[in-house]
């Protein structure tokens, strides 16, 4: 039987083709978000400005995208603002849910419609590398873009009337839309610095920086790459009382919970006691200091283990803020694969407080499979990242790329590689001894 014989084909022969011309309505496709669960949408267009940097990441997920639909779905905040992390949790991971099925049916509908379309995934995926980029398509910069809000000091996207109490979710398009939208043109972050306050780690800094391997350390425990550092307890313990040495009852009962269901953020806290959004804002209008007594301090007082790396700011910093909190040491998760990884990296485990009283500019010279040139300027707490060697050096380091690398993850000691001229310092050896302080 010949392909033109075959059953399918002569059925579909003699049905009609559905053939779509022309951009599709802007106001339909948000009526068909919200229709499948969403509470608000907005649509940017693949060429926008804003999303230069995504571009790739997005055709790499879909590659006929014309249009990206934009939408958020709504957190209950009773449930977020919960002590009670399970409940909190439960919440995220619900919604989170909601807005995977949202993005589904969208694209159903879509496909009904003749129109191509694919739903990018909401939190994190399993295409994730660490350090480095942990999700496919930037849900944050496309809902910017949309409209649906803009950047808070907590460096979630803020909602001008949900605030910030939404999860986010992209349906990439490959069609044109009648109209798009553009950003909102205010921030409708307070800055209250509320997040600030409630951050258990103090990752949150209150002229708007952010230490990100101290949040990720904490809040993220549980989900890939903290859970490396569990398994390396479980793989090291010489016996179930080594084991029950190293890792609490508590937190074995909270990695179960976490493998059984799923993973569980820690804190989450700088969302629970913001207070801007339309919906959200009276309270905290009403009666500051009864907001700050029923939201922020059930947070900040909470009893609970706080997980630091050993030389952070977050070590010195937590226990004087939060005194009622243990701290709990764990080991370096962020390991570099590559040079461009141990570069980009620099960025997200910067230790501000350690590199106060720094000044100094490094020349890097990667040789071997990985040549690499790199600046790093580190001055008044200030971090500076460039490519290629630019102008003065207080200190030089040459090294091989292997090696280095090999350094990081902990498989080599600096002082052999010193020896054996694998690795090579020119100028002071003290400011090279102080760069490896300003990182955790």
């Amino acid at each position: 039987m010949g392909l033109g014989n075959h059953p399918t084909v002569l059925k579909m022969s003699a049905r009609p083709r559905l053939v779509r011309s022309g951009p599709l309505d802007a106001e339909w496709l948000k009526r068909l978000a919200c229709n499948c669960g969403a509470d608000d949408a907005g649509l940017v267009e693949l060429d926008r400005s804003e999303l230069g940097d995504q571009r790739h990441f997005i055709l790499d997920t879909f590659p006929a995208t014309q249009t990206l639909l934009s939408f958020v779905v709504r957190m209950n905040r009773e449930p977020v603002r919960s002590p009670v992390r399970s409940v909190a949790n439960q919440e995220f991971h619900a919604v989170y849910d909601n807005v995977n099925e949202a993005a589904r049916r969208i694209v159903r509908v879509l496909e009904e419609e003749g129109v191509p379309a694919c739903n990018a995934v909401a939190a994190f995926p399993m295409e994730a590398h660490l350090p480095g980029r942990t999700w496919t398509v930037a849900h944050k910069p496309v809902a910017v873009a949309a409209g649906l809000g803009q950047i808070g000091l907590h460096r979630s996207v803020i909602h001008p009337r949900f605030g910030s109490f939404v999860l986010l979710g992209t349906v990439l398009i490959g069609a044109e839309a009648t109209a798009y939208d553009g950003p909102i043109d205010y921030n409708p972050c307070l800055e209250c610095k509320l997040c600030v306050a409630a951050c258990p780690v103090a990752a949150l800094k209150p002229d708007g920086g952010f230490d990100f391997s101290t949040c990720f350390t904490h809040n993220y425990r549980e989900f890939l790459g903290n859970f490396n550092d569990w398994v390396g307890e479980v793989t090291d313990a010489k016996s179930h009382r080594d084991y029950r040495r190293r890792v609490s009852d508590g937190e074995t009962r909270s990695m179960w919970q976490s493998l059984s269901f799923k993973p569980g953020y820690k804190a989450a806290y700088c969302i629970a006691v913001c207070p801007a959004g339309e919906d959200v804002i009276n309270p905290f209008l009403e009666d500051r200091a009864g907001y700050k007594q029923s939201v922020v301090r059930p947070l900040t007082e909470r009893e609970e283990t706080l997980y630091v790396l050993p030389g952070s700011d977050a070590e010195v910093e937590a226990p004087r803020r939060f005194p009622n909190k243990r701290l709990q040491r764990v080991k370096k998760q962020l390991r570099a694969a590559s040079i461009q990884g141990f570069l980009f990296g620099l960025r997200l485990t910067f230790q501000r407080g350690r590199a106060r009283d720094l000044k100094a500019a490094y020349h890097w010279t990667f040789t071997g499979k990985e040549p690499a040139l790199a600046t790093v300027i580190i001055e008044n707490g200030k971090l500076e990242v460039h490519e290629g060697h630019v102008g003065a050096a207080d200190v030089t380091i040459t090294a091989d790329s292997d090696t280095w690398l090999s350094i990081l993850s902990g498989d080599y000691g600096i002082l052999p590689a010193i020896v054996l001229r694998k690795v090579r310092v020119k100028g002071p050896i003290a400011l090279f001894r102080a760069f490896g302080r300003c990182f955790s």
